[in-house]
Formats: structure tokens, sequence, C-alpha cells
């Protein structure tokens, strides 16, 4: 027999508010139309940040999972996470603007020589769209995110 709870709130023990609400990492959650489901914790973004790049020390303007912004480079920067990622077999995705008519996208990390991939940091190398493929530009508006398995 399946079980259902119907409330209003979780509080904590004491009543004060907000509380931690544990899943399993095989939790299930089922799609707003109902007819698919994903796993919850796989689904997750697992790392992001916003900054800019063009400061002579980057700095996140918001982030989550990331600690220190490191400029390796014209157009190229990383990240370390503040939780490692389990193996470095993750995925990202990023663009920026790299000025008020160009935009870029994120077109590969961990660039040989630059940094080897690795499980504690993320980096990138951006072009801009009217620039050469090999032409990296350093952008006003960076925003990356991360997914995979968090260690």
């Amino acid at each position: 027999m399946t079980s259902q709870l119907n409330v209003d709130t979780i509080v904590d023990k004491a009543g004060s508010g907000g509380t931690n609400v544990k899943i399993a990492n095989n939790a299930v959650t089922v799609s707003e139309g109902g007819s698919g489901t994903t796993n919850t914790a796989q689904g997750l973004c697992k790392a992001w940040s916003f900054f800019d790049g063009t400061a002579g020390t980057p700095a996140h303007a918001d982030s989550f999972n990331a600690s220190t912004l490191t400029d390796i480079g014209t157009s190229n920067l990383k990240f370390a996470y503040t939780s490692n990622m389990n193996n470095a077999n993750f995925v990202f995705g990023g663009a920026a603007i790299v000025d008020e008519t160009t935009f870029g996208l994120l077109s590969g990390t961990e660039i040989a020589g630059s940094h080897a991939r690795s499980t504690s940091s993320t980096g990138g190398w951006f072009t801009a769209n009217t620039a050469s493929i090999n032409s990296g530009a350093d952008a006003n508006s960076i925003s990356i995110t991360i997914h995979g398995d968090l260690a």
C-alpha cells in the first residue's frame, strides 16, 4: 500500500521555520505534465557562475559551488569548485556578452596547456561571433553552468 503526505509547510523541530529536506540519490520527480520522470539529483545544476571577465581580477557577481576565479589570459578563465565533482566527465554550457554588439559562446573547457581537465575546477575559452574561431575576447558578462556528479 502506498502512502501520501499532504502538508502546507515543513518546519524544523523547534518550529522556527525552514528545515533541510534530504532525498535519496535515486529520487524521481514527475514532470509537470505527469507523463515523464527525471532523477532529481542527476538533473540539478551542480555549479554555476556569473561574472565580469574584463576585470583585472575577476570576481563572481553571483555563483553556486564556485570559489576562486582565475584569469588565465585573454578570454581564458577558470573557477574552482567549493565541492569537487566525482569525476572529470561533467558537462558545461556557457555564454558571454563581449560588448554591446558582440555575443560570445563558451567554445572549450580545460584547454590543453592552460590547465588539465579536473574534478576541482573548470574553465573556458570565449570567442566573439564576429571574430575568427581562434580569436578570443574578454567578455563583460559571462554565465557558466556545470552538470555532473558531485564527489
